[in-house]
């Protein structure tokens, strides 16, 4: 019987970059919310929180501190903008775009991988907009036709323009700020950032030996 594969644990250094940038989601929602012309869904500055997890720290630690925020959330800590926390966050009509929040960061992640080490502003706020909009979007915008009773999901997505001109604005700061992070971090939103190392390879693709870049002696074959 085959031995169960071990589990792989998150390195220190990557605890501690999901527990910071799940602070920094919930310290957005201090400035508190707006809602414009009657909108059931408010504006807040939170949608800025998974646009920059998912383009600074990647697809899997950005997903991790997205999720961290939602479950502080949903265990009743008050950090959505204007205090709200607990599970009647996901009775509301905003409670798409909160389901969306761990998805969207997931997609910027995953989008931002595939750009470094060379992350260019232009494919970092494609990235953005379609993981931190779009996708966020997608989640958030038939929960709130449902949620508020709007009549026809057309006219609930007109309604939901209120929001995009901010939100451009989001991605373009999350694309900026990754900009500035990965030309002095290249390898810190790459998929296997905080991992081990791996070494190099000898001829014949065997591991080197350190002291000399030579195949390590338990590799070598034997000459005759």
């Amino acid at each position: 019987m085959a031995a169960p594969a071990p589990v792989r644990r998150l390195p220190t250094r990557d605890l501690a970059l999901i527990a910071l940038f799940a602070a920094l989601i919930a310290v957005l929602g201090l400035p508190g919310s707006i809602a414009l012309f009657g909108s059931t869904v408010p504006i807040t500055a939170q949608s800025l929180g998974p646009m920059l997890a998912g383009s600074i720290l990647g697809a899997r630690r950005g997903l991790l501190a997205t999720l961290t925020f939602c479950a502080l959330v949903l265990a009743g800590l008050p950090l959505l903008a204007g205090g709200r926390g607990g599970l009647g966050v996901l009775a509301g009509a905003s409670a798409g775009y909160f389901v969306g929040f761990p998805l969207g960061a997931w997609v910027t992640g995953w989008l931002t991988e595939r750009l470094l080490p060379r992350y260019s502003i232009p494919a970092g706020l494609v990235a953005n907009i379609v993981g931190g909009i779009v996708v966020v979007y997608a989640v958030g915008v038939p929960v709130q036709a449902w949620r508020s009773g709007t009549t026809g999901l057309v006219a609930t997505l007109v309604a939901a323009t209120v929001f995009l001109p901010g939100d451009l604005i989001k991605a373009v700061i999350a694309t900026l700020v990754a900009r500035g992070v990965h030309a002095g971090y290249p390898t810190l939103g790459s998929a296997e950032a905080g991992g081990p190392a791996a070494e190099p390879d000898g001829p014949g693709g065997e591991p080197a030996d350190p002291a000399g870049g030579k195949p390590s002696g338990s590799k070598r074959r034997a000459r005759r």
